[in-house]
């Protein structure tokens, strides 16, 4: 196996951090377990290998400190940040400060080896040379302009109801433009979505 697929965990509950080290090792990934942000930072090499994964809520440093502390080290390293289900603000905040992508729990196990592995392929890709912006431009032209709304609702970590408030509108209704500016965008998930508006 090569070095650099090698897993930092960044996680202030033990058993958090136990259940992920197993999962990514029988994934077959290098796993290494951090109990903190500051922890990991103090140890850090010039040059960190693989990518991270890290909880957005930590006492101390917590995860958007953290991605703000290794960006201004000069550490490029691919972060994927665990979120609870009321923590989208906190999400696309992260999104904003460099992370690569964020997986809301509970999560599939699946879904964040995945998650990981794209992180892995595309460590080298600067993110302002995406290869697709063109192509999420045209998208984005394609959404009517409520559904622009819901989509900077969305993507300022607003949740439904909040939207559906700032807009006179029902939740139920911005569930319907959100379904259909998924669609239209092409995302299938909702760090994907906000990804893509980020461009």
């Amino acid at each position: 196996m090569a070095g650099n697929d090698l897993v930092h965990v960044v996680d202030d509950d033990i058993e958090v951090r136990k259940s992920l080290g197993f999962l990514l090792a029988t994934a077959d990934f290098a796993v290494r377990l951090h109990e903190s942000a500051t922890a990991f930072l103090a140890t850090a090499p010039d040059k960190i290998d693989g990518c991270i994964v890290t909880d957005v809520r930590m006492p101390g440093v917590d995860g958007i400190e953290f991605l703000r502390q290794l960006k201004a080290r000069g550490h490029g390293v691919s972060v994927i940040v665990m979120t609870g289900h009321a923590d989208v603000t906190l999400a696309v905040q992260a999104m904003k400060e460099g992370a690569t992508d964020f997986i809301e729990k509970p999560f599939d196990d699946n879904a964040l080896i995945d998650a990981i592995r794209s992180a892995l392929d595309n460590r080298n890709q600067a993110p302002a040379a995406h290869p697709q912006s063109t192509e999420i431009r045209g998208r984005l032209s394609t959404l009517s302009e409520r559904e622009r709304q819901v989509l900077d609702g969305l993507v300022s970590g607003m949740p439904n109801k909040t939207i559906a408030y700032d807009l006179g509108i029902s939740p139920r209704t911005v569930e319907i433009h959100r379904a259909n500016v998924m669609s239209k965008m092409g995302a299938s998930s909702l760090s994907h979505l906000v990804r893509m508006a980020l461009i």
